[in-house]
This record gives C-alpha cells, structure tokens and sequence, in this order.
C-alpha cells in the first residue's frame, strides 16, 4: 500500500507544536513500518531529519531529479521517498498544486497531519485536526487577508473565494480556518482528533459523527525532553540566551490566544504582593497575534529587565531551559492538547496551567490549575508553587506518572492502525 503523506509543515525551519507533531510522526512511522511504501509531500526540498529518517546520522545528498521532482532520502526499511512539487505562490500550495498530484498520482491512501486536505484527494483520507479554537473564540485568531493582498488582484482573490462558498467566507485566515476544518470533516475518510477534548469540540460546533472521529494522543521526544543532570551543560545554553536562574518559563507563540499580557500582569502582581519572590520569566517563541500588547504590558509595569524573550529556540537547546526553570507556566485561554506539557511532566519541572477542559485532560493532576482570565489567581497559583517545595515536589511525581501515557511510538501505531483500517 502506498501511503501519502503531506510533510510540507514537518519540513519548516521555524517548527511550532503542529509542525512538531508532523515531522515525529513522520519519523517515527518509518521506524515501525516495514511493510507499506511512503510517498512525503513538500513545497521546498527536505531537508535535516526528513532527508535521514534513520538515527545513523550519515551522509545523505537529498539529490533531486528535477524531471520526476523525487528527492532521494534514507529510511530504516527503505520505504520513503520524497516529491518536491514546485509552486511559485506564497499561497494555495496545498489547495492547488497538492490537489494535482492527487489527480494525477493519487496514493492509496493521504494523511494530512495538519488540518488542511486539498480539494482533490483519495476517498481513503485522513487528516489531524488540533483544535478549533478560531470558531469557539474568534477574537483570538488573526484575520488578515491570505492570497496575493491588497490592490486589484487581492481583491479578486477576495471575489473569488465569496463566489465558489456562496458568500459564506472571504479570503483571510479566519474564514480559511474554519472552511478548511468543514471541507475535512465532510470529505475525509477520518478525523484524528490530538485529544477527547476536541473530539467533543468538533461533534458540538459542527455536528460531526462520533464514529468518524478517532483520537490519538500526541507523543514526545523522550530522548531529548528528560532530566539533565550535567548542571554546567544547562548553565552553558542558558548563557547562551541571557537567561540566569531563578525563573519560570513558558513556550508557545506569543499571542492573544496564549494568554501572554495577562501572565504579564500577573508577574506584576506577585512581585508586588510576594516580595521574596524575584523569579524572571523567560517567554520562548515567535511574536503572534497580540504581541504588541505584550510589549505594552512590560513597558506599563516596569518590567524590562524581568521579562527575558529570546524568540524561537532550536529544539537541542530546548531540554536544557525546561531543566533550569524553577516553574513552567501555561496560560492558554483555548488549546487543543498543549505538547509543552507533556515535556514540562517529562523533564520534571513543576507545572502551574490554565484550568481548561483540554489542560485538564492532558496534565490532569499534576498541573496546579488557575483561571486564566483572572490575572491575581494566576499570580497566586504560581506563587503557591513557588513557596511551597512539597507541592511543587508532589506536582512533579504526579507528572511522573502522567506523562507514561504519552509517546511518539504509541501516537505511530495507533494513527497507522486508523490509516490501515480505511
């Protein structure tokens, strides 16, 4: 059987929590299957891990024959290869140029990790829904324009894509969103949902079947997110990015539907009403939706030099700012799993979270739980594990236990089970 797969988000530089969840997937499925042949679907060339799907580490050209588009890449079984398919837009790779591939070279079944199914595709197709949050909170999500933007071709686009939904959308991200979760939900085979949570999310909004929804929890690098007992490596990265112990941390984009000004204000807060406390707070990942009133926040409160922001972080160093935090902090207003959970559970760092259906779900009880629209519960919370060893110590060992029920291996072969079962 010939599986497709779209790795075009697995092969981006700057990875976030979906384009994670693609590239481990991708790996770890050509570790366990030996049997079925794999076909991986990219705007750009592979490149880093995607070329070398092995853990030998070797050699590899990544040669491309420019006439088929096929770049050659290593895999354990030999099962893999990879089509470049060249497109020279910004925009409509998947829905255009992917949706020809289909038409004319379908494999025998398409999993799209990533939300998105081209408007051609196998009758056997899967696809990974993460959440829905820009239907259930709209305020949160960006709704710039997507396509060639302003003047006359912009707002053809703009007809465009009024014209083939009816009325119903405009060509922004918003409407993209929630356009491109309908069209799977109706035309694949099967949803896999990254937690109960959304499952329950996509029945209530849009009416899905129970039977068509499958859930399978995300996994983690369990190589590289563990306890690091060399103290002078962690001092070594941590130098590298400014960062000096005692702080709490945080990972995620930088944006209004992370909550990012309101743990601002709650930094403020507890450094008011809790005076021992002089924990940084060190915020990882790139500017969002809402970034600008993060900035006003530090500004408003005086808080230049307690609130260090590095930007994104290649993940070899990410292990190493987890196992220095004192405190991992999560303050999503609507999330769909949350990854960084699972690596704060797996390295050992104590965990203070938005109390949310999915947090709770994901982190259950070894998260200390605070609502995230109340800037001063935030504080507390925080502030509670801070002072408190013997919580923070029972959070940890709850995590302990916990993040077992997560592994990139078991995410593999329960999604190639839902595949194989199409």
């Amino acid at each position: 059987m010939l599986i497709g797969i779209d790795a075009s988000r697995a092969n981006r530089k700057y990875k976030g929590g979906t384009e994670w969840y693609a590239y481990y997937l991708i790996r770890q499925l050509a570790k366990i299957d030996s049997t079925n042949q794999y076909v991986l679907y990219s705007d750009k060339p592979l490149t880093g891990g995607l070329i070398d799907l092995t853990d030998e580490g070797g050699e590899v050209n990544g040669k491309i024959d420019l006439v088929k588009g096929c770049q050659k890449i290593n895999s354990p079984h030999n099962n893999f290869r990879a089509k470049i398919l060249n497109w020279p837009f910004f925009y409509l790779w998947t829905q255009a140029r992917l949706s020809l591939e289909m038409l004319f070279h379908p494999p025998d079944r398409l999993f799209i990790p990533s939300h998105v199914l081209p408007a051609i595709h196998p009758k056997k197709s899967l696809v990974t829904i993460h959440d829905i949050g820009f239907e259930r909170a709209k305020e949160l999500y960006s709704s710039d324009k997507i396509g060639p933007g302003e003047g006359l071709s912009g707002k053809g686009f703009d007809f465009l894509a009024k014209f083939f939904s009816g009325g119903k959308y405009r060509s922004n991200i918003l409407d993209y969103h929630s356009w491109s979760a309908k069209f799977a939900l109706k035309h694949a085979r099967v949803i896999i949902a990254v937690s109960e949570f959304t499952k329950r999310e996509m029945m209530e909004v849009y009416g899905a079947s129970q039977a068509k929804i499958e859930v399978v929890y995300n996994g983690f690098n369990a190589d590289l997110y563990k306890p690091i007992a060399a103290k002078h490596e962690t001092g070594r990265v941590l130098r590298k990015y400014g960062i000096k112990p005692p702080y709490i941390f945080y990972v995620g984009r930088l944006e209004k539907k992370k909550n990012i000004a309101r743990l601002i204000y709650a930094l403020a807060i507890m450094r008011e009403k809790y005076g021992k406390i002089n924990h940084k707070l060190v915020l990882v990942g790139n500017a969002g939706l809402g970034f600008d009133e993060v900035k006003y926040m530090i500004e408003e409160f005086d808080l230049n030099n307690d609130v260090i922001i590095t930007g994104w972080v290649p993940e070899r160093d990410m292990p190493y700012i987890y196992n220095g935090a004192s405190l991992f902090v999560f303050p999503s207003l609507y999330e769909g799993f949350g990854i960084p959970l699972v690596q704060a559970m797996a390295v050992g760092v104590p965990i203070a979270a938005s109390d949310i259906a999915s947090i709770r779900e994901i982190a259950g009880r070894a998260s200390w739980l605070f609502d995230p629209k109340e800037a001063s519960d935030m504080a507390e919370k925080m502030a509670e594990v801070l002072l408190d060893k013997e919580l923070a110590d029972d959070l940890i060992d709850r995590g302990k236990v916990r993040v077992k029920d997560f592994s990139l291996a078991k995410c593999a072969k329960e999604t190639l089970a839902v595949i194989e079962r199409m």
